[in-house]
């Protein structure tokens, strides 16, 4: 079967993660925030966040900003976005494999961050479509989430490749019957999608 399309996770594979654990308690310290009460907060507040049924400002809002604070939401949304960073060697392979294969995202994000790493990274120059959980109302890993991206591009699963991670997504994208690819840095790429026939 030829492959007809690669979905993309984009936190930890086409950049750094967004709002993930490390990056989280960097900011929570430089911010001077108290960690337990702010990792209870969050785990309550980012299933609805990811899945498009809270803003940023509303998350911020139940997170850090139900206190007065001495900084504004502005300057910690700085701070989250500043977490952002490019893996420079994995965004030239997928700009490179865009040029002959179809790409698509496959990512658990919110909207405001995603928005930003699209818009900033230029990713939207190389991936026709962004099927992000904020959009799909689903969470990987959720295989529902697979189906659904499959099924907006319009390719069966055996058609298409997944490049995360996390090797729980991996899982579950095979489940589905998609090949998964278990990104661990970008040199070890080209050899894993080569034996599935992407070149």
């Amino acid at each position: 079967m030829t492959i007809k399309a690669l979905f993309w996770d984009i936190g930890g594979v086409l950049l750094t993660n967004g709002w993930d654990r490390e990056q989280r308690a960097d900011v929570v310290a430089r911010f001077g925030l108290e960690p337990e009460d702010f990792a209870e907060r969050h785990k309550l507040a980012v299933p609805e966040l990811e899945r498009g049924r809270m803003t940023l400002a509303e998350y911020l809002e139940q997170v850090v900003f139900h206190t007065p604070r001495p900084f504004t939401p502005e300057d910690f949304r700085a701070a989250m976005e500043a977490q952002s960073q490019p893996r420079e060697e994995t965004l030239a392979l997928a700009r490179e494999l865009g040029e002959r294969h179809r790409m698509y995202s496959l990512n658990n994000e919110g909207h405001d961050l995603n928005e930003y790493r699209i818009r900033t990274y230029r990713l939207g120059e190389f991936l026709l479509a962004f099927f992000t959980s904020c959009s799909l109302g689903l969470l990987k890993p959720n295989p529902a989430m697979y189906r659904l991206g499959l099924s907006l591009a319009q390719v069966r699963p055996e058609e298409a490749v997944m490049i995360d991670d996390r090797p729980q997504n991996v899982e579950a994208a095979r489940s589905v019957g998609m090949h998964a690819v278990r990104y661990e840095n970008a040199a070890g790429l080209p050899e894993a999608l080569a034996a599935l026939g992407v070149r």
